[in-house]
């Protein structure tokens, strides 16, 4: 089957997935671009699954303050220090910061069980699962703190 480039590289754009992957994709779905971002969206999950329990020694903390009255820190962890500086990896740890000041969760399980601000159909687990699919490694949010004016929780 002749894929059309054009939807090759809008596949590509779209996912941030590899080439080959965009492509596999396509012939598998017969040249259907929807079918074939949703199997590269499969795909992805699965190798999320499989990356699952490796250890996460290097990442980023990444800031937020909103409007001078809420502050956040969130500690997001990868395998390397490369993918630490990945826009996908910076983007997720904001996405992250924006989460928690926002919904106020109270530890990182129930962050991971929130639905995401942005897109109620799915959840921040689904959310980091998704970037552990674009940038081929383990992730995991080890902590945050979230400090609001007048807020007296000692």
């Amino acid at each position: 089957m002749k894929i059309s480039i054009d939807d090759l590289k809008k596949l590509r754009q779209d996912s941030s997935a590899g080439v080959a992957d965009c492509r596999a994709a396509l012939e598998d779905a017969g040249g259907n671009y929807e079918k074939a971002k949703k199997l590269l969206v499969e795909r992805g999950l699965e190798k999320a699954a499989k990356k699952e329990g490796k250890e996460t020694s290097q990442g980023i903390i990444e800031s937020y303050v909103h409007q001078d009255r809420v502050g956040v820190l969130v500690e997001l962890r990868c395998e390397t220090d490369f993918v630490a500086r990945t826009d996908e990896f910076k983007h997720l740890a904001h996405e992250l910061a924006l989460q928690v000041a926002s919904m106020n969760p109270k530890d990182v399980a129930a962050l991971l069980a929130e639905e995401y601000i942005r897109d109620t159909s799915m959840k921040i687990a689904d959310l980091v699962k998704l970037t552990i699919a674009k940038v081929g490694e383990n992730i995991s949010v080890a902590r945050f703190a979230r400090i609001a004016l007048g807020d007296l929780n000692d």
